[in-house]
Protein backbone atom coordinates (compact mmCIF):
# COMPACT_ATOMS: atom_id res chain seq x y z
CA UNK A 1 0.00 0.00 0.00
CA UNK A 2 1.42 3.30 -0.84
CA UNK A 3 2.34 5.98 1.68
CA UNK A 4 -0.05 9.14 0.52
CA UNK A 5 -2.96 8.62 -0.94
CA UNK A 6 -4.40 11.39 -4.14
CA UNK A 7 -7.82 12.61 -2.70
CA UNK A 8 -9.34 11.80 -5.49
CA UNK A 9 -8.48 8.93 -8.69
CA UNK A 10 -9.99 10.58 -12.23
CA UNK A 11 -9.61 8.70 -15.34
CA UNK A 12 -7.88 10.07 -18.26
CA UNK A 13 -7.99 9.27 -22.04
CA UNK A 14 -4.75 10.67 -24.53
CA UNK A 15 -6.62 9.60 -27.80
CA UNK A 16 -6.47 10.50 -31.33
CA UNK A 17 -4.14 10.34 -34.92
CA UNK A 18 -1.56 12.97 -33.23
CA UNK A 19 1.67 12.74 -31.63
CA UNK A 20 1.77 12.81 -28.54
CA UNK A 21 -0.06 10.65 -26.11
CA UNK A 22 2.67 8.66 -24.65
CA UNK A 23 4.54 11.64 -24.21
CA UNK A 24 1.80 13.69 -22.23
CA UNK A 25 1.02 10.19 -19.68
CA UNK A 26 4.32 10.55 -19.03
CA UNK A 27 4.53 14.57 -18.22
CA UNK A 28 1.13 13.86 -15.82
CA UNK A 29 3.99 10.80 -14.30
CA UNK A 30 6.56 12.97 -14.05
CA UNK A 31 4.56 15.56 -12.00
CA UNK A 32 2.76 12.96 -10.14
CA UNK A 33 6.47 11.31 -8.86
CA UNK A 34 7.69 14.73 -8.29
CA UNK A 35 4.90 15.18 -5.74
CA UNK A 36 6.04 12.18 -4.12
CA UNK A 37 3.95 9.49 -5.45
CA UNK A 38 4.18 6.05 -6.68
CA UNK A 39 3.39 5.97 -10.68
CA UNK A 40 3.45 2.62 -12.71
CA UNK A 41 3.39 2.94 -16.39
CA UNK A 42 2.72 -0.46 -17.97
CA UNK A 43 3.08 -0.25 -22.18
CA UNK A 44 1.87 -2.56 -24.36
CA UNK A 45 3.12 -3.86 -28.02
CA UNK A 46 6.13 -1.26 -27.71
CA UNK A 47 9.25 -2.79 -28.23
CA UNK A 48 11.78 -0.15 -29.51
CA UNK A 49 14.40 1.14 -27.37
CA UNK A 50 13.04 4.71 -26.49
CA UNK A 51 14.25 7.79 -24.59
CA UNK A 52 11.59 7.39 -21.83
CA UNK A 53 12.79 3.84 -20.95
CA UNK A 54 15.76 5.61 -20.06
CA UNK A 55 14.29 8.87 -17.97
CA UNK A 56 11.91 7.06 -16.36
CA UNK A 57 14.85 4.50 -14.98
CA UNK A 58 15.88 7.95 -13.58
CA UNK A 59 12.93 8.58 -11.71
CA UNK A 60 12.80 5.36 -9.71
CA UNK A 61 11.82 4.54 -7.31
CA UNK A 62 8.48 6.85 -7.56
CA UNK A 63 7.85 6.24 -11.13
CA UNK A 64 8.38 2.40 -12.69
CA UNK A 65 7.90 1.34 -16.32
CA UNK A 66 7.20 -2.57 -17.43
CA UNK A 67 6.16 -3.51 -21.12
CA UNK A 68 4.06 -6.32 -22.00
CA UNK A 69 3.72 -7.82 -25.05
CA UNK A 70 6.61 -5.91 -26.74
CA UNK A 71 7.49 -6.36 -30.44
CA UNK A 72 8.81 -3.92 -33.40
CA UNK A 73 6.31 -4.95 -35.70
CA UNK A 74 2.52 -3.25 -36.33
CA UNK A 75 0.11 -6.08 -35.05
CA UNK A 76 -1.40 -6.69 -38.15
CA UNK A 77 1.90 -7.64 -39.25
CA UNK A 78 2.58 -10.67 -36.77
CA UNK A 79 2.21 -14.47 -37.62
CA UNK A 80 -0.50 -15.91 -35.88
CA UNK A 81 1.96 -17.38 -33.84
CA UNK A 82 3.37 -14.38 -32.22
CA UNK A 83 -0.33 -13.11 -32.08
CA UNK A 84 -0.93 -15.82 -29.21
CA UNK A 85 2.42 -14.60 -27.86
CA UNK A 86 1.33 -10.85 -27.56
CA UNK A 87 -2.18 -12.58 -25.96
CA UNK A 88 -0.66 -14.22 -23.33
CA UNK A 89 1.39 -11.30 -22.29
CA UNK A 90 -0.85 -8.72 -22.47
CA UNK A 91 -3.28 -10.98 -19.97
CA UNK A 92 -0.36 -11.00 -17.86
CA UNK A 93 0.11 -7.27 -18.10
CA UNK A 94 -3.55 -7.07 -17.10
CA UNK A 95 -3.73 -9.62 -14.14
CA UNK A 96 -0.69 -7.56 -12.84
CA UNK A 97 -2.22 -4.17 -13.25
CA UNK A 98 -5.31 -5.94 -11.08
CA UNK A 99 -3.11 -7.28 -8.56
CA UNK A 100 -1.66 -3.11 -8.59
CA UNK A 101 -4.64 -2.46 -7.87
CA UNK A 102 -5.90 -4.70 -5.13
CA UNK A 103 -2.73 -3.68 -3.34
CA UNK A 104 -3.05 -0.20 -3.59
CA UNK A 105 0.59 -0.08 -4.77
CA UNK A 106 0.24 3.13 -6.98
CA UNK A 107 -1.09 6.40 -6.95
CA UNK A 108 -1.19 6.73 -10.69
CA UNK A 109 -0.99 3.82 -13.16
CA UNK A 110 -0.75 4.26 -16.95
CA UNK A 111 -2.16 1.89 -19.80
CA UNK A 112 0.00 2.76 -22.79
CA UNK A 113 -1.03 2.27 -25.98
CA UNK A 114 -4.28 0.24 -24.53
CA UNK A 115 -6.67 0.94 -27.13
CA UNK A 116 -4.07 -0.35 -29.67
CA UNK A 117 -4.42 -3.85 -27.76
CA UNK A 118 -8.58 -3.46 -27.69
CA UNK A 119 -8.53 -2.01 -31.47
CA UNK A 120 -6.84 -5.24 -32.54
CA UNK A 121 -9.21 -7.33 -30.76
CA UNK A 122 -6.40 -8.48 -28.52
CA UNK A 123 -8.74 -8.34 -25.36
CA UNK A 124 -12.11 -7.31 -24.98
CA UNK A 125 -13.22 -3.94 -24.30
CA UNK A 126 -15.26 -4.99 -21.22
CA UNK A 127 -11.76 -6.57 -19.67
CA UNK A 128 -10.24 -2.90 -19.53
CA UNK A 129 -13.59 -1.34 -18.26
CA UNK A 130 -14.40 -4.10 -15.25
CA UNK A 131 -10.55 -2.84 -14.29
CA UNK A 132 -11.49 1.05 -14.59
CA UNK A 133 -14.82 0.17 -12.89
CA UNK A 134 -13.02 -1.72 -9.92
CA UNK A 135 -10.23 0.75 -9.31
CA UNK A 136 -9.86 2.63 -5.64
CA UNK A 137 -11.59 6.07 -6.20
CA UNK A 138 -7.91 7.22 -4.74
CA UNK A 139 -6.26 5.81 -7.53
CA UNK A 140 -5.77 7.80 -11.04
CA UNK A 141 -5.73 5.96 -14.46
CA UNK A 142 -4.48 7.01 -18.06
CA UNK A 143 -5.69 5.02 -20.73
CA UNK A 144 -3.26 6.25 -24.08
CA UNK A 145 -3.80 5.20 -28.12
CA UNK A 146 -5.70 5.77 -31.13
CA UNK A 147 -9.39 4.87 -31.43
CA UNK A 148 -10.56 5.36 -27.89
CA UNK A 149 -13.69 3.34 -27.88
CA UNK A 150 -16.99 5.18 -26.93
CA UNK A 151 -17.72 3.21 -23.47
CA UNK A 152 -14.06 4.02 -22.15
CA UNK A 153 -14.78 7.55 -23.24
CA UNK A 154 -18.23 7.55 -21.38
CA UNK A 155 -16.36 6.31 -17.88
CA UNK A 156 -13.26 9.30 -18.37
CA UNK A 157 -13.14 12.07 -16.87
CA UNK A 158 -10.46 13.88 -19.07
CA UNK A 159 -10.29 12.73 -22.61
CA UNK A 160 -7.94 14.72 -24.65
CA UNK A 161 -7.87 14.05 -28.37
CA UNK A 162 -4.55 14.62 -30.71
CA UNK A 163 -5.13 15.61 -33.83
CA UNK A 164 -2.51 15.57 -36.46
CA UNK A 165 -2.49 18.32 -39.13
CA UNK A 166 1.08 18.04 -40.25
CA UNK A 167 3.72 15.48 -39.59
CA UNK A 168 7.45 15.39 -40.63
CA UNK A 169 6.35 11.85 -41.64
CA UNK A 170 4.72 13.51 -44.91
CA UNK A 171 8.23 15.13 -46.47
CA UNK A 172 10.10 11.53 -45.79
CA UNK A 173 11.26 12.33 -42.58
CA UNK A 174 11.43 9.10 -40.20
CA UNK A 175 11.13 8.85 -36.23
CA UNK A 176 14.17 10.84 -34.76
CA UNK A 177 15.57 9.23 -32.25
CA UNK A 178 15.56 11.63 -28.89
CA UNK A 179 12.37 13.37 -30.24
CA UNK A 180 9.94 10.24 -31.83
CA UNK A 181 11.62 7.29 -30.23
Amino acid sequence: MVEKRLEKGLIHIYTGNGKGKTTAAIGQGVRTAGGGFKVLMVQFLKGDDTGELHSIKKLSPNFELIRFAATNKFYFRLTEEEKVEVKKSVLQGLEMIKRCLKAESYNLIIMDEIMAVIYNNVIDLEEVREILLSKPHYIEMILTGRKAPEPLIDLADYVTEMTMMKHPFEKGIGARKGIES
